[in-house]
């Protein structure tokens, strides 16, 4: 993996789900590589504590499953930051059920959280960066969106979704210099599980990674997509065996 990203430096970045796992692995991996971050959760007390930490950095408060918050957030980090070259979307959340006994409900929240949100940010950057002259939005999709599982229909189906909405972004928007990529992660070390919505809730002790491979670190995917900002490449890939499970 290329760890320079020197080449990031001077750039301003939104990052979605920044307050924890991922999002905040990713925020403070472009900060230290002198990123100005817009923070963006709905948690403010977590996210002002950690711009605290990280400097150049804000706390931008906002739910990404209303539309207005979003476009309120995007306004908010442009008065802050004066640009915006780098938009991550990484805001998400499971939902464990099977097809027969996903509640539409809260299949629509996910839904709205997963991808809506994602595609409301994208909306309202990209008018930005084509103004600037170019951009790059990676959107955080997931490894089981490139299968079919029993069980996590709702959330696979919906990251799938998000990396279809990708690609044909990157497609449409090659010609203003906007480069959008989509991260697929492994199981990850972080509280994803624990906050997963389930049709039958598991207890938490039993709520464990599984899998051939040993999970990876938030700092790890954090890595990755740091690296796939500065290569641009189309899709960005945890592991490359992962490749092999595209159905």
């Amino acid at each position: 993996m290329n760890k320079n990203f020197s080449g990031l430096r001077g750039k301003a970045a939104i990052v979605t789900g920044a307050s924890s796992g991922i999002g905040l692995a990713t925020a403070r991996l472009l900060a230290a590589n002198g990123v100005r971050v817009g923070l963006v959760s709905r948690s403010r007390g977590i996210l002002e504590e950690i711009s605290g930490s990280l400097p150049g950095s804000r706390a931008i408060p906002a739910d990404m499953t209303k539309i207005p918050q979003i476009r309120t957030m995007v306004k908010s980090a442009m008065e802050y930051l004066g640009r915006i070259d780098i938009m991550v979307n990484n805001a998400g959340q499971g939902y464990d059920a099977s097809v027969e006994k996903t509640e539409i409900g809260i299949f629509r929240y996910i839904y709205d959280l997963n991808v809506i949100g994602a595609l409301v940010a994208m909306q309202q950057v990209i008018p930005i960066m084509r103004a600037q002259g170019g951009g790059t939005i990676i959107n955080i999709s997931s490894g089981t969106a490139l299968m079919h599982l029993p069980g996590m229909s709702p959330y696979s189906s919906s990251k799938r979704a998000l990396a279809d909405i990708s690609l044909a972004a990157r497609q449409e928007l090659q010609a203003d210099n906007i480069v959008v990529s989509v991260v697929y992660p492994y199981i990850t070390l972080t509280n994803f599980e624990k906050n997963t919505l389930r049709a039958v809730p598991v207890p938490e002790d039993k709520v464990e990674p599984t899998g051939p491979y040993m999970p990876d670190s938030a700092e790890f995917v954090a890595e990755k997509i740091a690296g796939g900002i500065v290569s641009g490449e189309a899709e960005i890939f945890s592991h490359d065996w992962m490749k092999k499970q595209r159905t």
